[in-house]
């Protein structure tokens, strides 16, 4: 249930929010997210299981008012320190076509709206680069102009930051828009403090080169997923993605998602619930074919029939995407290859390639929990934004007294009619996913 805010804390507000990816960078550089908006009834449950103070919202924004947020979230008429988050951008993606006139483009400007109704001190809003791209520029211009109007200065150049410079092994760039009232200091963008891809260190496959003076060498797939069990080795995995195992040894980065190494830099609250229980564990079929094939794909090379990415140990994952959505058709979008098994990542792999902590919960499936995590900003790299937001607001990070208690794992379960009905909206909100035989790389149960 919400909770009052701890006074010593910024508070933020969450549009769009998925999963939590930025959300839980805020939350770890020190902020308390009060309220998260999220129009899919299956992430916003997900939400609600990983954020149990949270007032999580299914609702589409443009039917939302910022006075509707503020009693939702049962802040009144307290200062809001900063609103994020992450208009779809498939209509801004420089994979396809690129559509001007795309209906999703609208809620950048919704984003706005609700900047100006709630009258944050700070924004932050993320998308794909392809947002600065060509006839879109054009578009990013009119909403730039448009925050000026309201007397929100943006920084500029608009930045698009890698994550894979933050720490991330996965070689993933993001635009990120950086916004303050008048009155308020601008933020800065952060400084990169590992190295990324292609020329700061990285071969084109993401091999490391050298060590950069200043930079830290970033961290690597193997060091990512090293030390987790290989899934294919429990029959159990083919009905549940709960798996009870104790992990031990792996890198400094491994064992800090598995909380066992404090994370100095870390201001989140800690969590409850799970011990002793890896989640996202679930097995896919995969045809012998297949398995031949990606066996025969060396790391870091493409496998031409399917164009899955093997994964190289000792460099970067490839972008983890997440197809397109049930009013889309539902594609999946290829799954990077393990480096070592002739089979796709699972979600938690590809959960710790993201930086997320191991208590985090996605949903039990494949196809949502990969959805998940695509459509998502690596928390490392909300981190570091946030970072910059919070010395900009002239605050410094304090680490929370309470523990919080993870919500009902059911959370993790609802199919679409489930979750619509916990939420009290229309199952049909979100278009129903479209089912087809699978006759390609991979049958997916559950």
């Amino acid at each position: 249930m919400p909770r009052a805010p701890d006074r010593r804390r910024p508070i933020a507000i969450d549009f769009f929010a998925g999963a939590g990816g930025l959300a839980l960078g805020f939350e770890q550089a020190g902020f308390d997210v009060v309220a998260a908006v999220e129009l899919d009834p299956i992430h916003a449950a997900v939400h609600q299981l990983n954020f149990p103070e949270t007032a999580v919202i299914c609702r589409d924004i443009r039917s939302l008012s910022g006075a509707e947020v503020r009693e939702l979230a049962g802040i009144g008429r307290a200062a809001i320190d900063v609103v994020i988050g992450g208009p779809p951008c498939q209509g801004f993606s420089l994979i396809g076509h690129r559509i001007l006139d795309d209906p999703r483009n609208s809620l950048v400007f919704h984003f706005l709206r609700l900047v100006t109704e709630l009258k944050p001190r700070a924004f932050v809003m993320e998308n794909v680069p392809g947002m600065a791209s060509g006839a879109h520029h054009q578009l990013l211009d009119e909403l730039i102009e448009r925050f000026r109007e309201a007397k929100y200065r943006v920084r500029t150049p608009i930045g698009t930051l890698n994550a894979a410079e933050f720490g991330v092994p996965q070689n993933r760039r993001r635009l990120f828009l950086l916004g303050a009232r008048e009155d308020m200091k601008l933020p800065s963008y952060p400084e990169p403090t590992s190295l990324g891809p292609n020329g700061n260190g990285h071969s084109a496959h993401g091999l490391p080169l050298f060590r950069a003076e200043g930079l830290e060498r970033g961290t690597t797939v193997a060091e990512a997923i090293g030390d987790l069990p290989d899934i294919e080795e429990f029959d159990s995995l083919w009905t549940t993605d709960r798996l009870v195992h104790r992990l031990r040894g792996g890198s400094g980065f491994a064992r800090t998602l598995r909380g066992e190494l404090k994370d100095p830099g870390d201001f989140s609250y800690r969590r409850k619930g799970g011990e002793g229980e890896l989640t996202g564990c679930l097995r896919a079929a995969h045809t012998a074919e297949s398995r031949r094939r990606f066996a025969a794909t060396r790391p870091g090379e493409t496998e031409p029939i399917s164009r899955f990415f093997r994964l190289p140990p000792d460099g970067l994952c490839n972008t983890l995407r997440a197809g397109t959505a049930s009013d889309r058709g539902a594609f999946t979008s290829p799954r990077p290859i393990h480096p070592s098994r002739s089979r796709c990542i699972s979600v938690r792999e590809a959960a710790r390639i993201h930086s997320y902590p191991d208590w985090f919960r996605f949903h039990r499936t494949i196809w949502h929990g990969f959805r998940q995590i695509g459509n998502s900003v690596p928390p490392l790299l909300g981190r570091a934004v946030a970072t910059g937001i919070m010395k900009a607001l002239g605050r410094k990070p304090v680490r929370p007294r309470r523990v919080l208690q993870l919500g009902d794992e059911a959370l993790a379960h609802f199919n679409m009619k489930e979750a619509a009905d916990h939420f009290r909206v229309d199952r049909k909100v979100i278009a129903q996913r479209r089912r087809r035989v699978v006759t390609t790389e991979i049958a997916v149960h559950g």
